[in-house]
């Protein structure tokens, strides 16, 4: 039975659609030409000889019965016994699906396709979810169950990874190329994931085919449990902020642009939440741009999430007279403490507490600015949107708030030195985050990545980690080693840059299972690189300028340095990880710079259990896509624009409170 975005857990999804009520959405997930379930077949609720009849009757007796009470809830009974019967019947459910599955399930359906925009004044197509640039914020709770179906109306294949969330035992749902083949155009996709033992602010986006200069990314909020606190008050409201670099042409310009060797240039201007800037300033801001406005209410205080989800651009983040006290990163909470601006970089999450608490005698600039670019072209890459009390008295106005000293080159590393954890709070189990002394665990494993400069490889110009430009082989990583498929990639990646010239390989990193493994990125390239490690949250213990040697250990932070899953590396510096390996896969450790990232500069990381088990990692899903070396044992297009099978704990769960729905209708109808 297929979901068609089904779900009894009491979670935002499921809210919005009591709106439009609940039991419309299950009988459309009747199979349109299966028999009418059996006892609605013979009861005189509804007459009816197949499902799609059914779905028609149903739906004809539920309009009948609005038009002669419009606040008559969806049912074919009296609205007084309805409502007590519902809240029975849902209590049940809500036992039974906690009974049945443990842990609760979200349904998302995600229809993927182009989208025409003109963020920038310039229309051009965009990659949208369900019609939404950017797309909707996944909004869950620390070890639910999060099922969602893709539908891919693109013209070309897709895949969407999930920046941050850990995918515990299941690399396979971590959507990149090393462990997924690509969604193909008009096919459908069903991802099932538990976001476990985490708290925190992320991000999706498409991974591949230079698909996030289009957009296609979105916010995902996975909350505390309520049985524990957050070590703040509860804010008064949830905001989401999307930051990112802008082009004008197409991604499929983009990508060519640097196929053909050539640089992308400065970007066309910086987006809030997809839309342009607000005219701050006449000469600089044509008009008829559309702008984001942020509505608060004076006096209370809001949780604001900002996610720098562009291309390349480092962002400097501020609001006009107003602090901002952060107190989450990535998954972890930080010791609090309050930043008039902060450097977001590509690819980094935040969350800041900030009080409305000024006298709105005007709006007040949002503004993200970017970093390291020349004073001439400064204007031209900064966003600015408009954060608007309740009791405004007018239109903000005059020059924008003053961002960091760019002759400043120590404030940016001083910066991100100075964000620590908080080592008392507890935050997806009760036991406080610190617990986990990282500084006295044994390192294992040392490696030393370095990047430089694109270069020519082979006639191409590529990026490089310690001179291997990576190639994505046809069948994913993860597939070739579930079914040993010979000479798909090596396990010889240097832990160190060797005396040789620049080459195509794919070769990965044999990780050490358990392991606790130090990561030095060294950065000889004249631009901030952003490094990610999916499946992983690593502790940032160190940086600075210049080539790390052994002596750097010396100025590790080895009691609160954050842990994190995207961290800057300085041009000209180096920047320090340690990653606990207990997350077994294979996993893409990445530059965030798109660009970068689409030239080559990746690894992955292969954990292996020596012991063979089936407890520490998930077995290969049933609905897998095959391709490359394993292109044969692709069953024929059912997945074309059909939900793929999730679990068959989630399908028992589905079939059980369907059933259960059934008998209720019945006992009503007597």
């Amino acid at each position: 039975m297929g979901h068609h975005n089904v779900s009894f857990s009491f979670s935002h999804e499921v809210k919005k659609k009591r709106q439009d009520g609940i039991i419309p959405q299950i009988i459309k997930a009747l199979p349109a030409t299966g028999p009418c379930p059996p006892c609605l077949l013979v009861s005189s609720l509804i007459p009816c000889r197949t499902a799609t009849e059914f779905h028609r009757q149903f739906s004809s007796t539920l309009h009948s019965q609005r038009e002669a009470d419009p606040m008559l809830p969806y049912s074919p009974c009296s609205s007084i016994s309805f409502l007590f019967s519902s809240l029975s019947f849902f209590v049940a459910v809500l036992l039974v699906d906690v009974a049945i599955s443990g842990d609760p399930y979200v349904y998302l359906d995600w229809d993927v396709s182009y989208i025409s925009v003109s963020p920038l004044g310039v229309k051009q197509q965009v990659i949208g979810i369900n019609g939404q640039f950017p797309g909707p914020v996944m909004n869950v709770t620390t070890n639910w169950n999060v099922v969602v179906n893709i539908r891919n109306n693109l013209d070309e294949p897709f895949l969407v990874t999930w920046n941050g969330l850990q995918q515990r035992k299941n690399s396979w749902q971590d959507g990149v190329l090393g462990t997924n083949c690509p969604i193909p155009s008009h096919w459908n996709w069903t991802y099932e994931f538990q976001v476990k033992d985490q708290i925190g602010s992320f991000f999706y986006f498409p991974s591949i085919n230079f698909q996030k200069a289009a957009g296609g990314y979105g916010g995902i909020i996975v909350n505390n449990r309520d049985v524990i606190p957050l070590p703040f008050g509860t804010p008064d409201g949830d905001i989401t902020i999307f930051i990112s670099d802008w082009y004008n042409k197409g991604y499929k310009e983009l990508r060519k642009t640097l196929e053909d060797g050539n640089d992308l240039g400065i970007p066309d201007g910086v987006l809030f939440n997809g839309l342009g800037p607000y005219r701050y300033n006449e000469s600089i801001v044509p008009d008829g741009i559309t702008y984001e406005t942020i509505n608060v209410e004076p006096g209370k205080t809001y949780r604001i999430r900002v996610h720098n989800v562009g291309l390349s651009t480092s962002l400097n983040f501020r609001i006009q007279d107003h602090n901002l006290l952060l107190v989450e990163t990535e998954g972890s909470y930080t010791v609090q403490q309050n930043y008039t601006n902060m450097d977001i970089h590509v690819g980094q999450s935040y969350s800041f507490l900030v009080t409305m608490d000024q006298n709105a005698s005007s709006d007040y600039y949002m503004v993200a600015s970017a970093r390291f670019v020349s004073p001439d072209m400064r204007n031209r890459v900064t966003g600015v949107a408009i954060l608007h009390y309740s009791d405004s008295q007018g239109s903000a106005s005059g020059p924008l708030p003053d961002g960091p000293d760019e002759a400043d080159t120590y404030f940016s590393m001083n910066q991100a030195r100075s964000i620590r954890w908080n080592v008392s709070a507890g935050a997806a189990r009760p036991n406080p985050q610190g617990s986990f002394r990282y500084g006295d665990i044994t390192v294992t494993d040392v490696y030393v990545l370095l990047n430089r400069p694109a270069e020519l490889v082979n006639g191409q110009l590529r990026t490089t980690l310690n001179a291997i430009s990576y190639v994505a082989p046809s069948t994913p990583l993860k597939l070739a080693q579930q079914f040993n498929v010979p000479g798909i990639y090596k396990l010889d990646f240097p832990n160190r840059m060797m005396n040789r010239p620049a080459k195509f390989d794919t070769s990965i990193i044999n990780g050490t299972y358990k392991g606790f493994t130090e990561i030095i990125f060294q950065n000889n390239d004249s631009t901030v690189q952003s490094y990610h490690m999916d499946g992983y949250a690593f502790f940032v213990v160190g940086m600075d300028y210049g080539t790390w040697t052994e002596n750097s250990r010396g100025t590790y932070n080895k009691w609160d340095g954050v842990a994190r899953c995207t961290t800057q590396v300085f041009p000209g510096a180096w920047t320090a990880i340690l990653v606990y390996l207990d997350n077994v896969g294979i996993w893409n450790l990445r530059v965030q710079n798109l660009d970068r990232w689409y030239l080559g500069q990746e690894v992955y990381v292969s954990v292996v259990n020596p012991e063979v088990t089936n407890k520490t990692e998930f077995s290969l899903p049933d609905n897998a896509i095959f391709c490359g070396a394993l292109s044969s044992l692709q069953k024929e297009q059912s997945h074309k624009f059909r939900y793929s099978e999730a679990s068959s704990a989630a399908n028992s769960s589905i079939m059980i409170l369907f059933w259960l729905l059934i008998a209720w209708l019945c006992i009503l109808s007597l």
